[in-house]
């Protein structure tokens, strides 16, 4: 009988450690992201034009003028940042599928170009790793904590990092269409009747995107020929393409609510996120409140 009653107070007291360690993780964390989003916010230029001109796309490659035809209508506000809420499914390994659930949340300023990303992945039923994924006034960040308290190495800093996490920026710029407007930084330049390229400078850090258009005139998938990816430690680069699907109206504009990213390794091409769009909440230049 001693013996069951040590054996229930340990596993309460094991509970209630858990417990506590749990609720102070979410809660440093929640400090720390917050933090990491008043930097982003900090850094907004506001400028530029506060709506869409359909007269200003005349110029651009046929693939990108018909983008912008479908996606937004004359006069749509410009975004000024946008929060996400996002779930699915991370891989974990280049080598085999180890798919582990996640949730998240995402906040994405438009100028000068930034996001904020915070993700919960469940590595074991009851064991979080939280993430830190961002671009933040030209320095990128990759920051994973065990129950966000205990970390599993932090990336920082300007050079390959930063490059990488505006090259996620750009990927996602299909949430976020104003952005790839004429006179928004990016420029456009043709590559054939369902594919153009877009170049984007931020400070030190210039990239080349290759946008592919579907029959439907909608974004189906990114490129870029060399993103870094770490490998044991070290920074491989490697070929990363996205792809996207279930395009819904929102705000006015056609943007998607399904993605996948994957990166192109020796053996083949290999997934590593699979996402879907819970909720987007958007802040426009025009009018400086958010949507219901």
């Amino acid at each position: 009988m001693d013996t069951l009653k040590w054996t229930a107070a340990a596993l309460i007291l094991v509970a209630i450690l858990y417990s506590g360690i749990a609720a102070f993780g979410a809660w440093r964390w929640k400090e720390s992201t917050g933090i990491l989003v008043a930097r982003l916010d900090a850094a907004q230029i506001a400028d530029g034009a506060l709506r869409h001109d359909a007269r200003d796309i005349a110029d651009l490659p046929a693939p990108v003028r018909r983008y912008f035809e479908r996606v937004l209508t004359d006069g749509q506000p410009m975004i000024r940042s946008v929060d996400l809420e996002l779930s699915g499914m991370f891989n974990l390994s280049l080598d085999e599928p180890q798919w582990k659930p996640f949730t998240s949340t995402q906040r994405v300023v438009a100028n000068r170009p930034g996001f904020v990303w915070s993700g919960r992945i469940a590595m074991f039923p009851g064991v979080p790793v939280r993430v830190h994924d961002a671009y933040v006034a030209g320095t990128g960040v990759l920051r994973p904590a065990l129950f966000g308290l205990f970390s599993l190495g932090t990336v920082q800093g300007e050079g390959e990092i930063a490059r990488g996490e505006l090259v996620r920026w750009l990927a996602e710029s299909v949430w976020y269409p104003t952005v790839l407007l004429p006179g928004q930084g990016v420029t456009w330049q043709a590559v054939d009747d369902a594919s153009a390229q877009a170049i984007l400078t931020d400070g030190p850090n210039t990239l080349t995107m290759v946008f592919r258009f579907g029959q439907d005139g909608l974004v189906s998938g990114i490129r870029v020929e060399e993103r870094g990816a770490l490998v044991g430690g070290a920074t491989v680069m490697m070929p990363w393409e996205g792809h996207f699907g279930d395009y819904r109206l929102q705000d006015g504009m056609m943007v998607p609510f399904r993605g996948e990213v994957s990166w192109i390794t020796p053996q083949g091409e290999c997934p590593y996120f699979r996402g879907t769009v819970k909720r987007v909440d958007y802040r426009f230049a025009a009018r400086e409140t958010r949507t219901p």
